[in-house]
């Protein structure tokens, strides 16, 4: 890698908007917030809107479509090919 061309790779607190939770993880992103962390230590703070706290996917409230539903919706509407 050349010297002196990339972002500085640091330690970074990313906390979830909706849930409040947050974690600590490395990155190049950059805040004028910041937080102060259970080592001790203060860190940047980066909110972000979706994590895998807030996420439907991750915390089972995902909604799963009427695909049959759809699919009998569509047939009615243009018949089918028998």
């Amino acid at each position: 890698m050349k010297p002196g061309i990339h972002p500085d790779y640091r330690p970074v607190v990313f906390q979830d908007r909706t849930t409040g939770d947050a974690f600590l993880t490395r990155s190049t992103a950059t805040s004028t917030r910041t937080v102060d962390w259970a080592d001790g230590r203060t860190y940047p703070l980066i909110m972000v809107d979706v994590t895998a706290y807030s996420h439907p996917f991750w915390t089972g409230t995902q909604r799963v479509l009427d695909e049959a539903g759809q699919v009998e919706k569509f047939r009615r509407r243009y018949g089918s090919r028998r």
